[in-house]
């Protein structure tokens, strides 16, 4: 599990329900959450051909890792791991990212394959995997989950099924994501964005992503933030600055004669700067690569952090992506277009 409070990206995945009966699993997907992706199929030979078969390849840290090459001969001795946190953000520009299988829920007791055999066909190591079982069947169960084969069971006529297995969901996506960045957190915990582990902040954060509708998150470096996208596509960009870059920023504007009403909010402590170009100077000089200022406020978590939410970033060329509830909706027409 990652020790992060906040986890340097999430997006929305998809969910696969494997059972035999079309009946059930038609009234149960009637009853789940509105905005979770799903897929559901009748034979768990088709679902494994889908789910190993599939052109969709699943997020890897790795691809965020690289060995860092230019160094002078002295460091030679050492391995100097570069981590490349543009190409986080840049995830929000892979059309396919919510056609990620993170979670299967499949029934155990099956004609031709029960729910077990199903699992252990999964090739995907990453992928959560639940249970749905009968009375007679939760001894094996028990028993699958200690060996490992599965990450959680639910009796199918237990009073609150649909709720237990929706709460089920919504743990598993998280762990999926967990488990992901792992090697990420760790690289993260000895350099910047310290944000990140802060669980006093990390409360601050959900409380904004449920006030802005956000499904969707990615850590930037420049400035130090979360990019964040809510179900339409709208961006926003939560950007935090600890008390010694605040006070970076406003020593390098004082040295570049920044103008007087930046340095006053500055030294107010009332906005953050935000540079729109990639090009970052305060000097009047160079009027056209000036930052906006943007009204902050204060936190105190285990640092202290000025922070502010931009709406629609204007750094982030985000015109062509493809947003969560688009995606839903091309769900819901390939389902439609079965039926």
């Amino acid at each position: 599990m990652t020790k992060y409070q906040i986890q340097p990206f999430y997006y929305p995945t998809t969910v696969i329900f494997v059972d035999d009966s079309a009946d059930f699993l038609a009234n149960l997907c009637l009853q789940l959450n509105s905005n979770l992706a799903f897929r559901r199929f009748h034979s768990p030979h088709d679902a494994l051909i889908a789910i190993n078969g599939s052109c969709v390849s699943s997020t890897s840290i790795d691809d965020f890792f690289s060995l860092y090459n230019s160094r002078e001969d002295d460091l030679m001795g050492q391995h100097v791991i570069n981590v490349s946190l543009g190409r986080i953000h840049r995830e929000v520009h892979n059309d396919q990212r919510f056609e990620q299988v993170s979670v299967v829920v499949v029934d155990y007791d099956m004609p031709d394959m029960n729910g077990l055999e199903f699992c252990r066909g999964i090739h995907n190591p990453n992928i959560k995997k639940i249970l749905l079982t009968g009375v007679a069947d939760e001894k094996i169960a028990v028993q699958a989950f200690n060996e490992g084969i599965i990450n959680s069971f639910i009796r199918k006529h237990d009073v609150d099924a649909v709720g237990i297995l929706g709460n089920a969901i919504r743990e598993m996506q998280n762990q999926y994501f967990g488990q992901l960045e792992q090697k990420l957190s760790d690289a993260l915990s000895v350099g910047s964005h310290l944000f990140l582990s802060d669980s006093k902040f990390a409360q601050r954060v959900r409380e904004i992503k449920v006030s802005l509708g956000i499904v969707e998150h990615y850590i930037v470096c420049e400035p130090e933030g979360l990019l964040m996208l809510d179900g339409e596509g709208r961006s926003y960009l939560l950007m935090v600055r600890t008390a010694e870059q605040y006070r970076a920023d406003y020593e390098i504007a004082y040295d570049q004669n920044a103008p007087l009403d930046i340095l006053n909010q500055l030294r107010r402590g009332v906005a953050l700067p935000y540079f729109e170009r990639d090009q970052d100077n305060f000097s009047p000089s160079y009027t056209e690569n000036l930052p906006k200022m943007f009204a902050a406020e204060e936190f105190e978590g285990k640092h202290w952090y000025m922070y502010s939410v931009i709406d629609r970033p204007a750094a982030f060329n985000l015109k062509y992506v493809t947003s969560y509830n688009d995606f839903l909706t091309r769900l819901d027409d390939q389902v439609k277009a079965l039926n």
